[in-house]
């Protein structure tokens, strides 16, 4: 452990790492441990950082720490769970409330300690259901948000600071601000940069592999292209082999577009192998999203091991290697206390068994996809790939839901929900011409940085003001817990959603790969890009029609990951948008999900 190092004790959720990778962007060595670690091993370090967590402090078997580190005397800052458990622990009440995520303003009461620098009013990120009723002993409340009192709470004397909000997501405009001023507290040195990880990580590469050399899995993203860069510089290019399978499922002529564009970077021992027949064979019939991603990500693994039979390679020569960033672990539930989200598919059981047998190598599995880009640039690859859009590993396999129509929901099980939505927003927006409709599909979405699989709603309504926009779709996620999207309906006629049973068929496929070609097409074009980091289209086996479809556009602005809010184009865009999808007689609607992260994912399954 490097002496001027700031622990970070993991409570869940989806935040530690980011926390981490917060620090480490701010110059300082960070390291992540279980909460249960003693105070007398913590206190070698210059500062401890409670993380959030899909827990309540008041449940049996929550998550806690050694109450003895309160004594170390040494800086704290607690964030989310991390803010009730030091709070619960001193003294202080914690209490179940409604569920509060998305944007909310902060208004600074008193200017102190990692509040010094902030504005008198700021915008932050929230997520959480419980709150602080009663501060503990000692602390003078900071800052409030119109839903929390205590949203900000310092003990000068103690060095203690604890905030309801996330100051490391970006989504806090100052949140930087307050970390930095930790750090200043804490008195650590700032020496850790991307240089320096980048030399480590080579040297740990070399000592792991030895004379072996590595089967790399490569699906055309930043990921996969970085983590075939350093591999190929701590080895040479002649010891790693690149794999890019073509499953069927990538966007229009993908495959042939990724292998010319990496071929163009210097990538030359890169080779692809055309499956698409047995991707489709092993997804017939199937509806669940979480069946789907496991037999996806099993079937990347049953390939690589043929193609690794055909070329006869030696298997105790050879390692498999991954692009996984850490947003892969977390989000399937890979540290102690975690909700599993969803499963990736370099995560299935097949992986974690090699893993465990030493097999995989994952060079770049404790970064965030920022810290990546970094590298990317650091190992000289052009601009164009390290700041490519990301693209997931099962392509459009977890951009086209299926559905089992005999099982699912019917759309009057959602007649009193929808009643109870347009009643809301009449009452609270005065939004008199919008129709409300619960679609009766699912999606994966994040809520107090636990798991949700829930139902969006569609407003069938004319009013195109972004920040009302948001507004609404922030208080009908935390008012009606049924719900984990909402999406403005931009092409389409009011009526009953039924839903089509349907599995993922090249039919469908080639369905989404037209309309999201089209989509990429005028996003080309367009004036600006709008800071949109990736541009997911959905498709969805729902319409007032039989045995048609809808569209959902999710442009989204991010650079972690870990928390995202939707893009917002320009109307004569998104107009365009429209124009080039309904062209297609299988499309009856198109959507617009006006959905933060959290609530609800990025991709929709």
């Amino acid at each position: 452990m490097n002496h001027d190092t700031v622990a970070v004790l993991d409570f869940g959720g989806q935040y530690a790492h980011l926390i981490a990778n917060r620090v480490r962007r701010l110059g300082v060595y960070s390291e992540i441990l279980e909460p249960e670690t003693s105070a007398s091993a913590l206190s070698k370090y210059k500062g401890i950082i409670l993380s959030g967590g899909p827990r309540s402090v008041y449940e049996k078997d929550a998550p806690t720490c050694d109450p003895a580190i309160f004594k170390l005397g040494i800086p704290m800052l607690a964030i989310c769970y991390g803010h009730q458990l030091m709070q619960h622990l001193l003294g202080g009440k914690v209490v179940s409330k409604n569920k509060e995520y998305g944007l909310a303003t902060l208004h600074l009461k008193k200017s102190i300690g990692v509040f010094g620098k902030l504005p008198k009013k700021s915008q932050v990120w929230m997520s959480h259901g419980d709150t602080v009723a009663k501060p503990a002993p000692g602390f003078l409340v900071a800052g409030s948000t119109e839903d929390c009192p205590f949203a900000a709470l310092a003990d000068q004397k103690r060095c203690f600071f604890s905030v309801q909000f996330h100051p490391e997501v970006t989504h806090t405009a100052h949140g930087m601000k307050i970390l930095d001023s930790f750090l200043k507290i804490c008195g650590a040195k700032r020496d850790w940069n991307i240089g320096k990880f980048m030399k480590e990580e080579i040297g740990r590469i070399k000592e792991e592999i030895g004379d072996r050399k590595v089967f790399l899995l490569v699906s055309g993203g930043v990921d996969s292209a970085v983590c075939f860069a350093l591999l190929e510089k701590a080895l040479s290019k002649s010891r790693v082999y690149g794999l890019l399978v073509d499953t069927g499922l990538m966007r229009l002529d993908e495959a042939k577009k990724v292998k010319e564009y990496l071929k163009k970077a210097g990538f030359s021992n890169l080779h692809v192998a055309a499956k698409a027949g047995e991707f489709f064979k092993a997804l017939k019939g199937q509806t669940n999203p979480e069946t789907k991603r496991k037999t996806i990500g099993d079937l990347f693994w049953k390939v690589k091991e043929d193609v690794a039979e055909e070329l006869g390679l030696n298997s105790d020569e050879w390692v498999m290697g991954q692009g996984t960033i850490y947003p892969d672990t977390i989000e399937t539930g890979g540290t102690k206390h975690a909700d599993k989200i969803k499963t990736h598919h370099n995560r299935v059981d097949l992986v974690q068994q090699m893993i465990k047998e030493g097999r995989v190598i994952e060079p770049l599995a404790q970064l965030y996809k920022d810290e990546v880009r970094l590298l990317g640039e650091k190992l000289g690859l052009p601009k164009s790939l390290v700041w490519r859009q990301p693209f997931p590993g099962p392509g459009l396999g977890v951009r086209i839901l299926c559905a089992d129509a005999k099982t699912a929901k019917k759309p009057e099980d959602f007649d009193v929900l929808n009643v109870e939505i347009a009643t809301f927003l009449r009452k609270e927006f005065k939004l008199f011409d919008c129709a409300v409709r619960v679609l009766p599909i699912e999606s994966v979405g994040v809520q107090g940085d636990a798991r949700t699989y829930r139902h969006p709603v569609a407003l069938f309504t004319q009013l195109r003001d972004w920040n009302e926009l948001e507004e609404i779709s922030t208080a009908i996620t935390n008012r009606f817990s049924k719900v984990n999207r909402v999406m403005l309906v931009l092409y389409g006629g009011l009526g009953h959603f039924f839903l089509k049973t349907s599995d993922l068929s090249p039919e469908r496929v080639r369905l989404l790969q037209k309309a999201d070609d089209g989509v990429t097409a005028v996003m080309q074009k367009a004036p600006r890009d709008y800071g949109i980091w990736q541009f997911p289209v959905v498709l969805l086996p729902a319409s007032t029609q039989k045995n048609r479809e809808s569209i959902v556009l999710r442009p989204i602005v991010s650079t972690e990951a870990m928390t995202a809010s939707f893009a917002r184009i320009d109307w004569k865009i998104v107009g365009q948008l429209v124009d080039i999808i309904k062209k297609d007689k299988q499309i009856t609607h198109i959507f617009y999900d006006l959905t933060h992260k959290p609530p609800g994912t990025i991709e929709w399954e």
